[in-house]
């Protein structure tokens, strides 16, 4: 169906004007989807800062396991990349807007950015576990309500990326620390 508009120019309506938004289309409704948006762009936040911090320790490592922690480093780097991305996509989804500035992330996220100077391997390791473990307490929080309100693919997206991978990093790092602990007391 055609019209003509005020300026005198032809206007054709889509049949598409008349569809339901994209929220109602998921099966969502907008309330739940917002909240659902709003949970995932804080674990997008801090999946963010974690892309940051792994890059940074990435460049920064040194010592005589620096070719053993680049790679993990570079490694989980990819995989944070990776849960990034499908957060990002499933705010879009939900109908919400996905953070992507600098500034959002240190709004929303609740760790501290690592100091400009290089630190310690030790500390740089220490700093990555307590940044999982802020990861992990949230998503899990933010799984139960995502449960609590019918959205069981956000739920699935959390627990199947967010903390699985998060919890197996930590892992894999704080088994790096426990060594170069045993060590250090070794050597005292």
């Amino acid at each position: 169906m055609s019209h003509t508009s005020s300026d005198g120019g032809l206007q054709i309506e889509s049949p598409l004007s008349s569809a339901p938004p994209v929220r109602a289309a998921i099966g969502l409704g907008q309330t739940a989807s917002a909240q659902s948006a709003e949970a995932l762009n804080r674990l997008l936040a801090h999946t963010m800062a974690m892309c940051d911090l792994y890059q940074k320790v990435y460049q920064q490592t040194h010592g005589a396991t620096f070719h053993e922690l680049h790679r993990l480093f570079d490694k989980h780097h990819g995989e944070q990349a990776e849960i990034r991305d499908s957060l990002a996509g499933r705010v879009q989804a939900l109908g919400g807007v996905a953070l992507v500035s600098l500034s959002d992330v240190t709004q929303e996220s609740r760790f501290a950015a690592a100091p400009p100077t290089p630190e310690r391997v030790v500390d740089q390791l220490r700093r990555l576990v307590y940044a999982h473990g802020i990861v992990l307490e949230e998503a899990r929080q933010l799984s139960q309500a995502a449960i609590d309100r019918g959205d069981s693919a956000t739920n699935d997206l959390i627990v199947s990326e967010v903390v699985l991978t998060n919890e197996l990093q930590c892992w894999f790092i704080a088994e790096h620390l426990m060594v170069r602990d045993h060590e250090a007391g070794a050597i005292k």
